[in-house]
């Protein structure tokens, strides 16, 4: 569960951190706000959306998809089953 929220979270925050070393590189200050306009973060914010939208898209259409039907956990000879697809 963690990934699904960790995942576009790091997508998200990636423009905002590429951002702040170009900053270092340059040698400008990183923590003065002008260096951080309301144009800026609003390009930024709309970069960091748009990339973690397009990984989630990318993830949905990547991720494994099972064809056959799912058996819950049950208990078989007085042990617990786990749950699987068949």
């Amino acid at each position: 569960m963690w990934r699904a929220m960790l995942e576009p979270a790091l997508f998200f925050l990636a423009p905002f951190l590429a951002y702040a070393a170009l900053l270092v590189l340059r040698r400008n200050a990183v923590f003065i706000g002008d260096s951080w306009g309301r144009g800026t973060v609003s390009l930024l914010t709309l970069a960091g959306l748009a990339a973690a939208v397009a990984w989630m898209v990318y993830f949905g259409f990547k991720a494994e998809r099972h064809s056959g039907a799912y058996v819950p956990a049950h208990i078989e000879d007085g042990k617990l089953v786990p749950g699987r697809m068949e």
